[in-house]
């Protein structure tokens, strides 16, 4: 082989350990495997990963830890923005996408490469995803994708690796996986459609959870200006809190879901997905958040973070918008600060009480319900009456004829 090499974005599944050794026979040049960690790997995965990439061969193989980066740039936001695609799903693999491109980026570049592949098919997200970063983080950098422009089955995938004695990643065709920082997705035969359950062998962080249910346990999660800092006390960086996170609630079944929603292509989509740790912290921190923003705050959060999340599902995050909403992000999370008491049953999650430093209920004189403290009965009678005028008014214009008459 010879000429620049080709970076390959490479994840270890089925169509990116089909691409080494097709682009290697089809282009002669030499191919450079290239994992971006984004969370999901242990010593073993990384160790496995890079053998694999050998075995199948890669001229080369470079693993990016990008855990840090792909929190500090993206979801500490969604954090803030409390942000779920479909009111469901919190964006698990998007979120990882354009930064991986982004990374593969620079090591293409680091090599001297003109070219970088990826393992997209036609009929998914990801092929926007990569290639949209991709055009804003190098734009002189070949993209080439030939599991979307010369597609084959993952059956033929798998038969193609089998006759060339290389290794099969364990799920072989049945299920695509992506495990990140921020959850895992499972796309099989049950998600072409919108009426079949994921089969419980197929579950990845939460299987068995419910055929051997935990008993209820109580964990207390804190928040610095919108950070999640401390699990049950103990100061945590953000990668490695997440991870803690993810192994407790997972075990109770936690965050386990099937979106279906918008896909990038126009049509709709499903897919299955676990996210334990950004299921406990969203709802932890949306709680934290009612008891510190005021309501416009909230409302006005609401608007920015749908604009935000959307960047995100398409790829979109060096699209200079991305820094404004982010400023925005990052100023209304000053006072996000203390602490969220939960429950975890199988499952479960419940918030049991909330408290901060800077609690507006507590800095009420007023208790719902039950003592005013801040205004006086007729100030609250005619407030009553104020705020009832347009309702009032409409229906004096709806039956003039009645109100004459009175």
């Amino acid at each position: 082989m010879s000429g620049a090499p080709i970076v390959l974005a490479f994840s270890g599944g089925l169509d990116t350990s089909y691409l080494v050794p097709r682009l290697a026979e089809t282009t002669g040049r030499p191919v450079v495997a290239v994992s971006v960690d984004t969370g999901g790997l242990d010593a073993a995965s990384r160790t496995a990963l890079a053998a694999r990439a050998r075995a199948l061969g890669a001229a080369g193989f470079q693993l990016v830890d990008a855990r840090a980066e792909l929190f500090d740039r993206v979801l500490r936001f969604l954090i803030a923005g409390n942000v779920r695609r479909g009111g469901t799903y919190p964006i698990s693999v998007g979120a990882e996408r354009a930064l991986q491109a982004e990374v593969v980026a620079r090591v293409a570049r680091a090599l001297g490469a003109t070219a970088v592949a990826h393992g997209s098919t036609a009929a998914g997200n990801d092929q926007i995803r990569f290639e949209v970063a991709l055009r804003a983080a190098a734009p002189g950098l070949e993209i080439l994708a030939p599991v979307r422009d010369q597609p084959v089955s993952r059956a033929e995938e798998v038969a193609y690796l089998e006759a060339r004695g290389l290794p099969v990643p364990a799920f072989g065709a049945a299920y695509s996986v992506n495990r990140g920082l921020w959850g895992t997705t499972i796309g099989g035969a049950e998600t072409l459609g919108s009426a079949t359950p994921l089969a419980e062998s197929a579950w990845v962080v939460t299987r068995e959870a419910f055929a051997n249910p935990r008993p209820p346990a109580r964990h207390v999660l804190a928040f610095e200006r919108g950070i999640p800092v401390a699990w049950d006390g103990e100061r945590l960086a953000p990668v490695a809190l997440l991870e803690r996170v993810e192994a407790v609630a997972g075990a109770f079944g936690i965050g386990r879901g099937i979106h279906l929603g918008e896909t990038l292509l126009g049509i709709k989509g499903r897919v299955a997905f676990e996210a334990p740790a950004a299921e406990t912290i969203l709802v932890a921190h949306r709680e934290l958040e009612k008891l510190v923003l005021t309501g416009r705050q909230l409302r006005a959060k609401e608007t920015v973070a749908a604009l935000y999340g959307d960047l995100v599902h398409e790829g979109q995050l060096l699209e200079p918008v991305g820094r404004d909403l982010e400023a925005f992000l990052a100023s209304s999370q000053a006072r996000v600060s203390g602490e969220v008491s939960l429950l975890l049953r199988p499952g479960s999650l419940a918030v049991e009480g909330v408290s901060s430093p800077h609690s507006l209920m507590a800095a009420s004189r007023g208790v719902y319900g039950e003592r005013a403290g801040e205004w006086t009965a007729a100030e609250a009678r005619g407030f009553a009456r104020l705020v009832a005028l347009p309702g009032e008014l409409a229906a004096r214009a709806a039956n003039p004829a009645e109100e004459g008459a009175s």
